[in-house]
């Protein structure tokens, strides 16, 4: 573990999805910022101080990949892990060739999400 935790950030409507990885990934030792949209996470100061984000893809409003493409046009590079309930695995490898780090389907794995979590961070390093 670092020093000072990494901020996560997660962007989901889905209020109990929030909750739970907000749990999870306090157990996993990170600082944990929750959005109910693309939109409020833009709009916070989160956009540009998280080192990973934990974006939904089907959002009401801005989608996931629509902040994806919104964050690159703002230069803000931090690594994305997808996560959706829809199992498309042709969108899955479209994101992931955009530069997100994974695309994970609900309902996550502890196991599944930390290994995505780590590589995230460890780009964020780089």
């Amino acid at each position: 573990m670092s020093a000072t935790p990494y901020l996560v950030s997660v962007v989901d409507d889905d209020l109990s999805v929030r909750e739970s990885l907000q749990d999870l990934l306090r157990a996993f030792c990170h600082r944990v910022e929750t959005f109910a949209s693309a939109e409020e996470f833009l709009a916070s100061e989160a956009a540009t101080l998280s080192d990973c984000l934990i974006l939904d893809i089907g959002m009401p409003g801005m989608t996931g990949p629509e902040l994806q493409r919104e964050m690159a046009s703002r230069r803000l590079h931090t690594p994305i892990v997808f996560i959706t309930a829809l199992k498309d695995e042709t969108l899955r490898l479209q994101l992931i060739k955009r530069g997100a780090v994974d695309c994970l389907y609900k309902p996550l794995g502890a196991a599944g999400l930390q290994l995505a979590l780590g590589s995230a961070l460890k780009k964020r390093s780089q």
